[in-house]
């Protein structure tokens, strides 16, 4: 039986163990794709004493089917496409960029809210982790991963507790630390048994400073 975790923080608390065995992790920071991989980020930031921001990525979903993705856009900038996928679906070019374009306004908005004023953190000469509470079909993760290499970390790698058994980022990342990597992959919600959706007061508050944060 693949592993099941009763929550984010739950995976994030075992996510952040296989990473210090990973490690060291020096200067580390730790970023956290929207929403949902925002509370397994800040276990694993808490537990490796690292620095812990949102790194803005939005999933591009096929036009009438959100949740699959067609693609991604990271950093308002970075654009990852599923080219087999559009071809197959049909979906024609002023379509992807109007995708990219309502993208762009959502990451606008969102690093408004969630950061508060606050500048992104340096990744230079740093090492990396990005972290999300599970992989589907990796174009989120891809998208975070090349934005960041473009940045020059000294060691990047990405985390999740689950993610389909041939996913691989050997092209993209220095590390991928995953604990549950099932054959047989639905979806992520399948994998735990609290899958609520996080609001942006939520999301916020998770990623305030430690010394911010209300005890």
């Amino acid at each position: 039986m693949e592993p099941h975790f009763a929550d984010r923080a739950r995976a994030g608390q075992a996510l952040a163990e296989a990473l210090r065995a990973a490690g060291p992790w020096p200067h580390a920071l730790v970023l956290a794709l929207p929403r949902g991989g925002v509370p397994v980020a800040r276990e694993v930031a808490d537990a490796l004493d690292a620095e812990l921001d949102v790194l803005l990525v939005r999933k591009l979903g096929v036009p009438g089917q959100p949740e699959l993705a067609m693609g991604a856009l990271a950093d308002a900038d970075t654009v990852v496409l599923n080219h087999a996928l559009i071809r197959d679906l049909g979906i024609s070019p002023s379509q992807v960029d109007a995708a990219i374009a309502a993208a762009r306004i959502e990451l606008r908005r969102r690093a408004a809210l969630w950061r508060g004023g606050r500048a992104p953190p340096a990744v230079a000469g740093r090492s990396v982790i990005v972290v999300d509470d599970g992989i589907a079909t990796g174009a989120t993760m891809s998208a975070a991963l090349r934005a960041l290499r473009a940045q020059r970390p000294s060691r990047l790698a990405a985390a999740a507790p689950v993610a389909p058994a041939a996913t691989r980022f050997d092209e993209l990342a220095d590390d991928f630390v995953c604990l549950a990597r099932p054959l047989h992959f639905t979806a992520v919600g399948d994998f735990y048994t609290d899958f609520q959706q996080l609001d942006d007061a939520t999301v916020r508050a998770l990623l305030e400073p430690t010394d911010r944060r209300p005890s």
